[in-house]
């Protein structure tokens, strides 16, 4: 099979235009989503339903406060940019747990569920009477995941019970070493002081990395309780989360007990391999092994430079980065981006050495490939209008996962999802809502 051959098979098995005529692998999963002001359960939730899982995203009477995390308070309807980048394929319900009579109601939708999220500071659930124990007797299957920066055992976690911090994604970067690691390096004189310190990423990873690692610990619970029959609890910590990914940075130190320094732009294991100013941007090339670094400097027609760095350890010295940085932008900024494209696609020599464009958000949205892909979709949703979001990046021929409906507005299900479980009809529904259970 060529290439050609290959691309359009695989094309045509994981077309996501024709997921909704494939099965889900979630398909019968009910899922309880109580998180609260924490982007982490709303991601882990997204990719649970994105799978095919019926997620119930339960918000307080007033709305979770996460529908007012935008920027700039830039909102569609009751809700802001983030929420709504979240919440698709979930059912929005109402339910105050403040409240006894909504703690009885949220028992009575998890002797008919499979996973309750929740994000809420450690042991409030329990001081509230449904926390895991008290759930995990209600339905002895239960999948209860706790998701919090602490986690929910250690002297710290007990501190942050104390004083009932919530989920911040912002310290999860700060206590994983990664926001250390992110920005200028103190030691670059030329940048302004205040632009060497350690820097927050500027999305949420912190978050996004807990949701992630809390959706594969929820699915491998589901594969477990297949063979046993039990359910169990998750305990996930965003902070922890992160450091997963924070690279070689932890086994460096406790190898040379030296700790890597922030390195901007660079690859403290390689170069080249880092970002260069073009004409009009910036492009990404990459040659670091020495026939790759060959063939770099062949093409911007500066072999000298294999000379005074011959190798490797040369290369990943820091002292070096800006001044091998430099001698390459004296090429790169004569060229436009495009044009460096097609100069790097022309080689034909040994060695491999790769440059792409650094894409600015706009550019990103008019990139055809991702459309193509399904990896950015136009939606009209049917409360908030026609709108451009991220699709989903699993491509699977089997069961693929899918977005049939972006966001819903606060307590926008309670009547089909009331009814539909607990059989509450409309008017003792609207007693609920009178009371303020609901």
């Amino acid at each position: 099979m060529g290439l050609k051959e290959w691309t359009d098979f695989a094309r045509e098995i994981t077309d996501p235009k024709k997921a909704k005529e494939k099965p889900e692998a979630l398909d019968g999963i009910r899922v309880l989503d109580l998180s609260y002001g924490s982007f982490s359960g709303l991601f882990a939730s997204s990719l649970l339903a994105e799978f095919g899982a019926e997620v119930i995203r339960i918000e307080p009477p007033e709305g979770d406060i996460a529908r007012k995390m935008s920027p700039e308070n830039i909102k569609i309807r009751d809700t802001g940019l983030a929420y709504i980048a979240e919440a698709r394929n979930k059912y929005h319900i109402t339910l105050n747990l403040k409240k006894e009579r909504g703690r009885e109601i949220l028992k009575e939708f998890v002797e008919k569920s499979d996973v309750l999220i929740e994000t809420f500071s450690p042991s409030y659930m329990d001081t509230l009477g449904i926390g895991y124990n008290n759930l995990q007797r209600i339905n002895s299957k239960l999948i209860y995941c706790a998701i919090h920066t602490h986690g929910r055992n250690g002297k710290l976690s007990e501190k942050a019970e104390k004083a009932r911090f919530g989920d911040y994604d912002i310290i999860s970067q700060a206590m994983s070493g990664f926001a250390y690691t992110t920005g200028i390096p103190e030691d670059y004189e030329e940048f302004p002081e205040h632009t060497r310190v350690p820097t927050r990423m500027g999305n949420w990873m912190g978050w996004y990395a807990g949701g992630a690692f809390a959706a594969l610990s929820i699915m491998a619970a589901l594969i477990f309780r297949e063979f046993s029959g039990e359910g169990q609890f998750i305990d996930i910590s965003p902070a922890e989360a992160l450091m997963c990914l924070n690279n070689y940075a932890l086994q460096f130190y406790h190898l040379t007990g030296r700790v890597i320094e922030r390195s901007g732009n660079f690859e403290p294991a390689a170069f080249a391999y880092n970002y260069f100013r073009a004409k009009d941007g910036m492009v990404f090339i990459a040659g670091y092994t020495d026939p790759n670094w060959k063939a770099l400097c062949r093409i911007i027609g500066r072999e000298d430079l294999v000379e005074k760095y011959p190798t490797i350890k040369e290369r990943t010295n820091p002292k070096n980065w800006i001044p091998m940085t430099r001698e390459v932008e004296k090429f790169t900024m004569r060229h436009t981006r495009e044009e460096i494209l097609k100069i790097w696609l022309s080689y034909k020599g040994e060695g491999v050495t790769v440059a792409g464009e650094v894409l600015k958000p706009i550019e990103t949205m008019q990139f055809n490939h991702w459309f193509e892909r399904g990896a950015l979709i136009r939606f009209k949703d049917r409360d908030y209008g026609e709108l451009l979001v991220q699709g989903t990046p699993a491509k699977m021929s089997e069961t693929p996962p899918r977005v049939k409906w972006i966001c819903r507005p606060v307590g926008a299900d309670n009547g089909y999802i009331y009814s539909r479980l607990l059989g509450i009809d409309d008017k003792n529904l609207e007693k609920l809502k009178k009371d303020g259970v609901v």
